[in-house]
């Protein structure tokens, strides 16, 4: 198999978590793309039409795109079941949709700032994107730690990563603050090895 991934995105960092959580990180040839909503990578519009990272190119079938797609196949072609059977199943694709919307806000205020001329730039969009990150991050604090503390799954990877993108780009914006819980549970996660084989380059 073929990652066409970027170091530094936070959406190929769940996958590299989940690879190196299962084990099947050797199996798996990493391919570094630069691409950009408005600079897509050639290489990896043969694979995706979205031009957006992680692709999977697969052995068996055509390439799987999408982080969420990624990692549920890379799930199940493990049998880890970190996306687990029964009603807690929705509780850990609700928790990775919640970790996907900060990594997806995040992005959009990363993309603001570097990729926009200054001159064109909204503050108040970008202070619109904030306000999703902090009513996330409340949630998460006040009605999802018993499931950020149960077993590992995706949901937990998610929000890790998105929690540490949002360290990695927006580190002054101190999202710790009032978030006791949550920022008890990160600090913890973060620990893991999975997280400190995948911490992104600076830049």
């Amino acid at each position: 198999m073929k990652l066409y991934y970027a170091p530094t995105s936070p959406y190929v960092r769940k996958v590299m978590v989940l690879l190196h959580e299962t084990g099947q990180l050797d199996e798996v040839a990493l391919v570094n793309v630069a691409t950009t909503p408005i600079a897509a990578s050639a290489e990896l519009l043969a694979k995706n039409p979205l031009a957006k990272v992680p692709a999977l190119e697969r052995p068996d079938g055509p390439t799987v795109y999408d982080s969420r797609v990624i990692t549920a196949y890379l799930d199940a072609r493990a049998k880890a079941g970190l996306y687990p059977a029964g009603a807690r199943r929705w509780d850990t694709l609700t928790l990775e949709a919640t970790g996907d919307g900060i990594m997806d806000a995040a992005l959009l205020m990363t993309y603001e700032t570097r990729l926009r001329p200054e001159e064109r730039r909204m503050p108040e969009w970008v202070e619109g994107q904030w306000d999703k990150i902090a009513r996330a991050i409340s949630a998460l604090n006040t009605r999802w730690m018993g499931n950020l503390q149960g077993p590992l799954d995706m949901g937990q990877v998610a929000v890790g990563c998105a929690l540490a993108y949002v360290d990695f780009r927006h580190g002054g914006r101190n999202w710790r603050t009032g978030n006791d819980g949550l920022a008890a549970w990160f600090a913890e996660f973060e620990s893991r090895a999975s997280m400190q084989a995948t911490i992104p380059p600076a830049g």
